[in-house]
């Protein structure tokens, strides 16, 4: 049941959320993830290797986090990217089973952005 709740916690992030396995593959992509890389295949690019989507430079950079990632349960985040543009940092992010077994990785965006709207606004309500 808690997969559920987790799906609905990553389908709801407002940010491109892309879950890989240990081999690079594509595993799942939330719907800003598919809206945001509609151009590049939007959904159809799960099953197919991230790799794939990057130049050799950054297919080399992927793969040696993940080798860090493997070396010890503690290696868990590495800063990536900040994309001026966007005002965001880029983080790749290690998934670990139960017993800290690397099983994946997603790439997180964390926006500096202040949010613009009023605390609390659902309508007037509160």
């Amino acid at each position: 049941m808690i997969d559920m709740f987790l799906k609905s916690v990553i389908d709801s992030d407002t940010a491109a959320v892309v879950i890989c396995d240990t081999e690079h593959r594509i595993v799942y992509m939330n719907p800003a993830a598919v809206s945001r890389y509609a151009r590049s295949g939007g959904s159809g690019l799960v099953g197919k290797s991230l790799l794939e989507c990057h130049n050799s430079q950054s297919g080399e950079k992927i793969i040696q986090i993940i080798e860090w990632f493997k070396k010890d349960k503690s290696n868990n985040r590495v800063f990536t990217f900040h994309n001026t543009k966007e005002n965001k940092d880029v983080y790749m992010i290690a998934l670990r089973d139960g017993d800290g077994r690397l099983i994946g990785y997603y790439e997180k965006h964390e926006y500096r952005t202040p949010e613009s709207g009023k605390l609390y606004d659902i309508g007037g309500i509160l």
